[in-house]
């Protein structure tokens, strides 16, 4: 293994002769040659890019795969969505149509005859940040009424839930300009919906809502799924940067 780290090291030094001698050339050489080079410099760069991109992700804090949520005392469940936990694909999406779903969990929603939004999955790298990626939406020219991100959770957010339970949203957001975000907590259970709406409070330092089951007519017996509605209103012309959405839930304290 010694002997392999010496050879690759001397091996890296000779091509980095190698390609600052041609650097050097360039300017005098043959049009011929010189388009050889390009060709040959830019299959190199290539497997270049691809090497930085995959360790910038492994490597920039935080790590990729982390899960590390602040939770309340007595927290029984705690969550961070996929978009904000690991890698989507495709990175970007631009001329979003409505129902359009990004990764497994998250969809977009909204009434534009004709969409100006686009969507970008960002790598947070604040010293702050917990979640390892972030959401970005860029909306221009908006002629709907309503925008919403529409998050699936899964099964276990609504296995052993009760009336006696809060369920807490936390949110990094940065905005361009000041808008309106309100939170919808779904919950199905058989054939009815309890519908809970909390706004944000984005001038707060912790942007965070509770939303209490107690002043539902939540059926325990009959659970079935649970979700979340993030709505934007006036949302136009706006940078939206969504950089950690997590829930949480704990009982409440009995009396």
């Amino acid at each position: 293994m010694a002997l392999r780290r010496i050879l690759d090291g001397l091996f890296h030094r000779r091509i980095l002769r190698r390609w600052s001698r041609a650097a050097g050339q360039a300017q005098g050489l043959s049009l011929d040659h010189l388009r050889q080079l390009r060709n040959r410099a830019r299959e190199i760069r290539r497997r270049l890019d691809r090497v930085i991109y995959v360790a910038e992700g492994r490597l920039t804090l935080p790590a990729v795969g982390s899960n590390a949520i602040v939770k309340p005392l007595y927290t029984e469940w705690a969550y961070r969505p996929e978009l904000w936990r690991g890698p989507i694909h495709p990175l970007g999406m631009v001329a979003v149509e409505t129902q359009t779903a990004y990764g497994d969990e998250v969809k977009v929603f909204h009434d534009c005859r004709i969409t100006e939004l686009t969507l970008r999955q960002t790598r947070n790298t604040r010293e702050e940040d917990l979640a390892p990626f972030g959401l970005r939406m860029d909306v221009f020219r908006f002629d709907g009424s309503f925008l919403s991100l529409v998050v699936e959770l899964p099964e276990d957010a609504v296995q052993g839930l009760e009336r006696r339970h809060l369920i807490r949203l936390s949110v990094s957001v940065d905005v361009e300009k000041p808008l309106e975000i309100f939170a919808r907590l779904n919950i199905k259970h058989g054939p009815n919906v309890e519908q809970i709406v909390r706004e944000l409070p984005l001038g707060e330092d912790e942007v965070m809502v509770e939303f209490d089951l107690a002043y539902t007519k939540l059926n325990e017996k009959r659970l079935e799924r649970m979700w979340l509605d993030l709505i934007f209103e006036g949302a136009e012309m706006n940078q939206i940067l969504l950089r950690d959405v997590t829930l949480t839930r704990r009982p409440r304290a009995e009396m």
